[in-house]
């Protein structure tokens, strides 16, 4: 259940992420508050998984989820520039998540 908790922690992740860009430096009331609200919900979800799962593994875990999620939806979504290094890069986060997920000794 842990890793459950922690996809879901990280996909909320990746919504306040983008969230920020619509909030215009906090100024518009209900980008604001659904960006809060998606930190909520994403922290609070990381602390439920960080029961069972280790720090270390967990919060990397958190962070690759959303920096892959929110680099492609930037990309691919929103126009932002995109190059075929770019695209590796990220790649890479990906394959340390999974190389985290793969050698972590819980559940």
């Amino acid at each position: 259940m842990a890793w459950i908790f922690l996809l879901i922690a990280g996909i909320t992740e990746i919504g306040w992420a983008l969230g920020l860009k619509y909030t215009e430096g906090w100024t518009k009331l209900l980008p604001s508050g659904l960006t809060i609200l998606g930190m909520i919900i994403s922290f609070y979800f990381l602390s439920l998984a960080l029961k069972s799962i280790p720090v270390s593994t967990g919060y990397a875990v958190w962070t690759g989820i959303g920096a892959f999620g929110t680099a492609m939806i930037g990309m691919f979504v929103l126009g932002e520039p995109s190059s075929v290094l770019k695209v590796i890069c990220v790649l890479l986060i990906v394959a340390g998540v999974v190389g985290l997920k793969l050698v972590s000794v819980s559940n």
